[in-house]
């Protein structure tokens, strides 16, 4: 297992075909997440993917398998309490709001963070902003680029956990990242250049 960063007992490692089997069971822990998704959602749409949480989990698998599915796992022990989703447009095309996203590009960037998740068990702790900074790190290492977030800005409603899934406006600004502009009612684009790991 490739380390690239330790603190506080975690390592923020990559997914990989050999950390599949920890992200796995992360994800069948909370039942598929997010009704079974397995964070296939922004992916490209496959004609070939089966029904369900399991047609999700092979789908999913099946991308990690071929490389082109990537993640900053958080790891204490033998499990992962934390992920964040990442990759190049074309291996990440979906988007909420993107007919209004499309639109209103100005580029396109290197890479998207789609996705952020912490194990029920392990929140509070900041862990999602870990798991930002440990996708940005494993994108520093792989050449960095313009790297794009989503985020949400939260009402004076508190909002469910599930309903934040790419983390808070506020979270990214702490990472570095810039608004660019409004997206949807309650959620962003957000920026920044990620120099490449020297």
């Amino acid at each position: 297992m490739a380390e690239t960063t330790t603190a506080d007992r975690i390592q923020v490692v990559r997914l990989t075909p050999e950390t599949w089997p920890m992200f796995d069971a992360l994800v069948v822990r909370h039942n598929g997440i997010f009704g079974g998704c397995w964070c296939t959602w922004f992916h490209p749409d496959s004609p070939n993917r089966g029904p369900g949480a399991e047609g999700s989990r092979t789908e999913k698998k099946m991308y990690v398998d071929c490389g082109v599915a990537h993640a900053a796992l958080l790891v204490q022990g033998d499990e992962v309490v934390a992920w964040a989703e990442y990759g190049t447009p074309a291996e990440l095309p979906n988007l909420h709001h993107r007919k209004q996203y499309d639109a209103e590009a100005d580029l396109v960037p290197d890479y998207r963070v789609t996705c952020i998740f912490v194990d029920k068990r392990h929140r509070r702790r900041g862990l999602a902003e870990r798991a930002l900074r440990g996708a940005l790190d494993l994108i520093a290492q792989e050449g960095g680029g313009i790297v794009e977030g989503y985020p949400h800005i939260p009402g004076e409603k508190k909002m469910s956990s599930s309903f934040l899934y790419n983390g808070t406006r506020a979270m990214y600004e702490r990472c570095g990242f810039e608004f660019v502009r409004p997206k949807g009612l309650k959620n962003t684009v957000m920026r920044q250049v990620v120099a490449a790991a020297g």
